[in-house]
């Protein structure tokens, strides 16, 4: 039995597929059994566009998984993320039949599944709705409407929207790939459970995960998820911008903004130069680092000041929805030289780059502390999450774990599910739909 309390975590990004396999220690922290790693050759912005090539990936980071942990993979938890994710706010109420009665879950159960019931744009479809705040006949700023007596039930909602096609294109890939989803969860929220701390995510905070294809962002405030929004521009861009500016191949691009790539201009000197060997015998190319630099620099600049938008579409500056936490960066774009520096010139907010070591056994070798490893991470962890006494026999058949376990106990009504759980719930709709 013993063997049966690892998980993995599934990371399908742009630029790579990560399959995460670890287990929780005497001290609650998370201990890796095996890293699986391989290119993403069929995901574009986050959105697959060649399942072949996907399914090929996705077996070759788990076959390494399975050699380095020396476990067999059958069951994995996904990141779902892209650019046909979008998130909309939308305020709704009913009213109840009796007045006199208290609120209960059933209410709340009614009032999220009239939201479900929205027209979406065609081809779109609600994945998730959360609650916010609560209004109970015209009292507004509840947190929690159990217990209360009235007639009108009122609530402000964050509501994710997305392409059902894309959500269910990753579905077949993981079963053609000899998979079992075990869950499902929005990359940005699983960033934030790697790299966010619960007093950051109370005061208020902006994470911006920036990835291969896209730049994600998650605001939480009050501890809530208040905000979501994908930027279809990432690391890729950026070394496409160095490959067409410096005349050089994709490789050497993407060598170039690693080793000496820096999001400020003005630490390189003129005199700095770097030699990139020609191609078939030609002469090398020499590049100067303030030229890289100032290329860099311009397209993060435009992806920062996209970001910079939808914070200020937030409201932040409003005092009730301020981000005393500032922002939080991570990703493998994050690493990018001297760019938090950049985030809070443009930005004007304290800024820090996340790493989910936090939560990591003292033994995890350094590559997986890196925020490049922040959403496989956050996906092995809510992994782990699901693993019950109850769910072990489902492991043992195969069967998807029955995650309506992992809830808060209320006085006042039956166990609530949480975010994750929920959400996991709707999207395996779509998919046993497939």
């Amino acid at each position: 039995m013993e063997q049966l309390n690892f998980s993995v975590g599934l990371d399908i990004g742009t630029t790579k597929i990560v399959a995460l396999v670890g287990k929780k220690n005497e001290f609650n922290k998370v201990e890796i059994l095996g890293v699986g790693k391989s290119k993403s050759l069929g995901v574009h912005r986050g959105v697959v566009n060649n399942i072949t090539q996907t399914i090929q990936s996705i077996q070759q980071a788990v076959e390494n998984a399975n050699s380095n942990s020396a476990l067999i993979i059958k069951d994995v938890v996904v990141g779902i993320a892209g650019q046909h994710i979008r998130s909309i706010q939308h305020s709704d109420y009913i009213t109840r039949e009796n007045p006199e009665s208290v609120i209960n879950e059933e209410d709340i159960q009614t009032l999220i599944q009239q939201v479900y019931k929205l027209v979406m744009l065609p081809g779109e479809e609600i994945i998730h709705v959360l609650p916010q705040e609560y209004k109970v006949d015209g009292q507004s700023e509840i947190k929690e409407p159990i217990g209360m007596h009235g007639g009108r039930l009122e609530a402000n909602f964050h509501v994710v929207v997305g392409q059902v096609t894309s959500i269910k294109n990753i579905g077949r890939c993981i079963k053609s790939a000899g998979l079992v989803m075990a869950g499902i969860t929005l990359e940005p929220l699983a960033s934030s459970e790697a790299v966010l701390s619960f007093e950051e995510k109370e005061a208020g905070v902006a994470l911006i995960d920036i990835g291969g294809g896209t730049t994600d962002l998650a605001i939480f405030k009050d501890g809530i998820i208040r905000h979501t929004a994908v930027i279809p521009y990432g690391g890729n861009v950026i070394t496409e911008d160095i490959k067409e500016g410096c005349s050089i191949i994709e490789k050497q691009a993407e060598l170039l903004k690693i080793k000496f790539g820096s999001a400020w201009p003005g630490e390189n000197r003129d005199t700095e130069i770097v030699s990139i060997p020609g191609l078939q015998g030609r002469d090398p190319k020499e590049i100067s680092l303030k030229t890289l630099s100032k290329i860099i620099n311009a397209r993060v600049v435009e992806i920062i000041e996209q970001v910079f938008l939808e914070i200020k579409n937030y409201g932040h500056t409003d005092q009730k929805k301020k981000l005393i936490a500032g922002i939080v960066l991570t990703g493998g774009g994050s690493q990018l030289k001297h760019l938090k520096q950049l985030v809070e010139y443009v930005t004007g907010m304290d800024t820090r780059v996340g790493y989910p070591s936090e939560h990591l056994a003292g033994n995890t070798i350094d590559s997986v502390s890196s925020p490049l490893f922040a959403t496989s991470v956050g996906l092995l962890m809510n992994a782990l999450d699901e693993i019950s006494p109850e769910n072990i026999d489902n492991y043992d058949q195969g069967k998807t774990p029955n995650i309506e376990n992992d809830q808060t106990d209320n006085k006042f009504s039956k166990k609530r599910k949480s975010i994750l759980d929920r959400f996991g719930e709707k999207l395996k709709e779509f998919l046993d739909n497939a």
